[in-house]
């Protein structure tokens, strides 16, 4: 066995043993040890169009995620499995003997760059110490940018501030009603809350001359529909159904389930109220049961002998 094949395998155990250490030193928080899919950042950030930039030099420490084997490797590019030697030792191998490889292939979304094809020699590169590899660079247009120590849930929660800034600031939201607390946790949802107003706006239009301003629509969709359904959610203790969602999801899912409701029963047969707790009877962890019945057992005390 030569040398360098030699000095391969030695250079391979090293690396897993740094992806092992590594694991153990973020075990209370695996997704700091983890390379970011492509995919998933994709359909959290949805860029708009692509654009093919050609070779460049990219720096490694910008490379942070990966098209199909984010699991093979760690946050740092350490290989994460022992079936990874081969290859890997055959990279590290060319680079000792000072043979030049094909350039690899990346995605750049938002300043940060993703492997399509090359993640071994990514891997060996890095562990080396190269600072940066040549690359033939395809680029996809985003607002958000990400940084290399940036988790998937980090990517997320960023995203949402992002819609939300640009939500209040095209609809003056906070100012005209004064509520700071339209959150989510997931992307998308202020679009969502957007065509509520606009259906809404367009139910108020039918009844009255002349064509009603945005704002009117949003004040008043606010005040009767929105304030409402986030009044029973919190009356009802339904939020303790749904851990880890905020009283806005529970908003959008209720609407949309008293919209089912309306379609497949009478459509006057289901309250707002009555809504809210069938969505949450059906689909709820059901924890908010307790202070629902100490509710109920208030309610019966206070009215007593009225």
């Amino acid at each position: 066995m030569s040398i360098h094949r030699l000095q391969a395998a030695e250079d391979f155990t090293k690396a897993r043993s740094k992806a092992v250490l590594s694991q153990v030193q973020h075990f209370l928080n695996a997704d700091k040890d983890n390379l970011l899919s492509f995919n998933d950042v994709k359909e959290i950030v949805k860029p708009k169009h692509e654009v093919y930039q050609g070779m460049q030099v990219v720096p490694i420490k910008l490379i942070v995620g990966s098209e199909g084997r984010y699991r093979d490797f760690n946050k740092y590019f350490l290989p994460r499995a022992e079936h990874l030697r081969t290859r890997w030792e055959r990279i590290d191998q060319a680079r000792l003997e000072d043979i030049i490889l094909p350039p690899i292939q990346l995605y750049e979304i938002g300043g940060a760059y993703f492997v399509r094809d090359g993640n071994h020699r990514v891997s060996v590169a890095r562990t080396q110490g190269a600072e940066a590899i040549d690359a033939e660079v395809t680029s996809l247009a985003s607002e958000i940018t990400i940084t290399p120590s940036m988790t998937t849930d980090e990517l997320r929660g960023k995203v949402i501030h992002y819609e939300k800034v640009i939500f209040y600031e095209k609809t003056n939201f906070g100012k005209l009603t004064g509520d700071d607390d339209l959150d989510f946790s997931t992307p998308g949802q202020y679009d969502v809350i957007y065509n509520h107003i606009l259906v809404h706006k367009y139910y108020l239009n039918q009844h009255i001359a002349g064509e009603l301003l945005f704002s009117g629509a949003l004040f008043s969709w606010y005040n009767n529909v929105y304030a409402p359904i986030i009044q029973i959610i919190k009356a009802e203790w339904i939020q303790l159904d749904f851990p880890g969602n905020t009283p806005s999801d529970l908003y959008i899912w209720i609407v949309k389930h008293w919209d089912f409701l309306k379609n497949t029963y009478d459509e006057d047969a289901y309250s707002m109220v009555d809504a809210a707790r069938d969505f949450s009877e059906k689909y709820g962890k059901n924890q908010g049961n307790f202070f629902r019945f100490l509710g109920a057992l208030v309610d019966q005390f206070v009215n007593f002998g009225k």
